[in-house]
């Protein structure tokens, strides 16, 4: 009974599990793709009468600037990663391969900054942001965004333990310096760490909406662009709904291609 009971439990669980992803996600697509008088007089889950009225969406990419907006997130996005990453690896290289005076101290002081809430430092990040004139400007996205990442740099010092110290002892040898060996050596064998902190930041860019909606007011992003059709008379559901499909596509394909990146990284850092 038991070996009956198993599979069950596990194939409900599944079943259970593809209903939560998919209702909200049905809910958003019936609802772009019908009219405003139908969307005010059916319920949420009633299909729409016409399945290609693609109105919505031409009016929702239009009037919210929404190429604009993806362009300006690809600008800010690739600039961030491209500084994360360099810093990430470069200070996860010094931590593990060099021994100094105060590297148990700033492997505390990165863990002490996971423990405070970002909320609580924003009156003085906005500060900050004000007095380098850097306000209203997407050098200021890129410098928030590109801060050093803890958590990026504790998935790189798990990928350099790993990695022997043979190599740059011989490199060495051969009159390599550590810069280097940092760029002949370790940073190629960082791949798939590059790819799980590429694919886990990117996505927590992409998504992000409360520094590009504080500190960018005159250019659109992409996950500002949905409050275009928020008013203060009422929202425009039916064209926030397929605005919102229009975000997610992208997130969506980035996670199918790239998922076995995300869980081999990940597992190897584990294991490492």
């Amino acid at each position: 009974m038991s070996r009956l009971i198993a599979p069950l439990a596990k194939y409900a669980s599944l079943m259970l599990a593809v209903i939560v992803v998919l209702l909200p996600l049905s809910v958003i697509l019936f609802a772009s793709l019908k009219t405003s008088e139908e969307y005010a007089t059916t319920g949420p889950l009633d299909p729409p009468a016409n399945w290609f009225n693609w109105a919505n969406f031409a009016t929702a990419i239009d009037e919210a600037d929404m190429v604009a907006g993806l362009v300006n997130t690809t600008v800010v996005l690739a600039i961030s990663l491209v500084i994360t990453i360099l810093v990430g690896t470069m200070a996860a290289y010094a931590v593990d391969r060099f021994a100094f005076r105060g590297r148990s101290l700033v492997m505390g002081m990165f863990l002490l900054a996971t423990l405070i809430p970002s909320v609580t430092s924003q009156v003085a990040t906005f500060q900050i942001i004000t007095g380098l004139g850097l306000y209203n400007t997407k050098a200021a996205l890129v410098l928030l965004f590109a801060g050093t990442d803890i958590i990026a740099i504790y998935i790189f010092l798990q990928f350099i333990s790993s990695i022997p110290v043979s190599l740059d002892e011989a490199a060495k040898l051969d009159g390599a310096n550590a810069w280097t060996i940092y760029w002949r050596i370790i940073l190629p064998n960082l791949k798939p760490a590059i790819a799980t902190v590429v694919i886990i930041k990117g996505i927590a860019i992409y998504n992000e909406f409360y520094l590009p909606f504080l500190y960018l007011k005159s250019e659109p992003m992409i996950s500002t662009a949905l409050f275009d059709f928020k008013g203060p008379y009422g929202a425009q559901w039916e064209l926030i709904a397929a605005a919102t499909l229009v975000v997610i596509i992208p997130t969506v394909i980035a996670f199918v291609f790239l998922q076995r990146w995300i869980y081999k990284g990940l597992v190897a850092g584990a294991v490492k």
